[in-house]
């Protein structure tokens, strides 16, 4: 019995995210009225880090500690695959090949998607759209390396995504990449550091966040193109910072 116990909070730790964030999970979770945030912790038993988690995210990042945070090594090799909207949010799946080094270990990218407006805050600011770079090591941990973007010229990468932006819930698209998985990063890749979760039911803690310093552009229309297919905000609000560092 302990085995099964065991197998199961391991797969709600590693497979869960991927289900989450594709609406596969049988409760239907969303960003307003009572499937909104504030109801996710008492939705599902399986929910409950959502209201009573102590390292969620996002946050507002404030309150830096300085550090001497490590460059992280970027590997991308790998490709995109199909553009995915699950009624939660547009998502990028990859094939393998783009990887980070975080802590001595390899992350793979599994996918990347966007929130507007953004989720994470700094010192206060939000951003009009956010891009989340969701990666897996081998023993099923997860870091996030999240891009904020402000207002400015149209992004060359966004405006290919968005022409095979799928417009209805539960439409996926397959696509022939233009550019690499990490082309929507700046070059310079300093960042800020901090102990989170998911941003959306299970909300498993233990992940890496990277919130890098340098913001992308992206147009005003790029932005209205996307909230029109999302019809509503798809950001939850920032959470509790607790006792964690944030470093810088």
């Amino acid at each position: 019995m302990k085995n099964v116990i065991f197998l199961a909070a391991f797969f709600l730790l590693t497979v869960s995210p991927v289900l989450a964030s594709s609406g596969q999970h049988k409760v239907h979770w969303g960003y307003e009225g009572k499937e909104g945030p504030v109801f996710w912790g008492s939705m599902d038993p399986a929910f409950e880090m959502c209201s009573k988690g102590r390292n969620q995210a996002p946050i507002d990042l404030r309150g830096f500690i300085e550090a001497e945070l490590a460059r992280i090594p970027y590997t991308d090799n790998g490709s995109w695959q199909e553009i995915i909207n699950n009624g939660h949010t547009i998502k990028v799946n990859v094939s393998p090949g783009s990887t980070i080094e975080i802590d001595g270990m390899t992350f793979s990218l599994l996918q990347f998607h966007f929130h507007s407006p953004s989720e994470n805050l700094i010192e206060g600011k939000s951003f009009p759209l956010e891009a989340h770079f969701v990666h897996k090591n081998p023993k099923g941990d997860l870091a996030v390396v999240a891009l904020l973007f402000e207002h400015g010229p149209e992004n060359k990468v966004i405006q290919e995504l968005w022409e095979k932006m799928p417009e209805n819930a539960g439409e996926k698209v397959k696509i022939e990449p233009t550019f690499k998985p990490y082309d929507l990063l700046p070059k310079n890749r300093d960042y800020y550091r901090f102990n989170g979760s998911l941003t959306t039911p299970p909300c498993s803690e233990g992940v890496r966040w990277i919130v890098l310093k340098s913001h992308a552009t992206v147009s005003r229309q790029q932005v209205e193109r996307f909230k029109k297919v999302m019809h509503h905000p798809n950001n939850r609000p920032v959470q509790p910072i607790n006792a964690r560092p944030i470093l810088k």
